[in-house]
């Protein structure tokens, strides 16, 4: 069972840090496309770094539903986590369309837009360490 949650929070940690970093890495992108006038090595960065953290929230993602019904039955603090985990699951879906965008050289947001995008993840992240520790419900 140790196994499991081992898995389970390094592949959270894994794709943690693309939530945070790649809105931020698109603000850099976009000022290094308005410096070349091309795709340049940011954009390769952030498309790769997206990409790889994909897999990791699956496996996070199974391993967390595993947990939640075979270690605690489903609780209704586990339901909660789930919610907010949906939350940060369509945050990173946006996140891939905003760099698709990007890669197509739309890049339609804003610096102020992407940090403020990027700060929600953090507050939906400690809400979730909330419900894991405390257990509220």
């Amino acid at each position: 069972m140790a196994w499991v949650k081992i898995i389970h929070i390094l592949c959270v940690m894994g794709w943690m840090t693309s939530i945070f970093a790649v809105p931020r890495a698109l603000i850099y992108w976009r000022r290094e496309w308005d410096r070349l006038g091309e795709f340049g090595p940011l954009g390769d960065l952030t498309i790769r770094l997206y990409r790889f953290s994909a897999g990791l929230g699956v496996i996070a993602l199974v391993t967390g539903l595993w947990m939640g019904w075979r270690i605690w039955d489903f609780a209704p603090w586990v339901l909660f986590k789930l919610a907010l985990v949906m939350l940060l699951l369509a945050h990173y879906v946006w996140t891939g369309m905003l760099v698709i965008r990007a890669r197509r050289g739309q890049f339609g947001r804003s610096d102020t837009y992407l940090r403020i995008f990027n700060e929600i993840s953090v507050l939906v992240v400690i809400a979730v360490l909330w419900a894991v520790v405390a257990k509220p419900f």
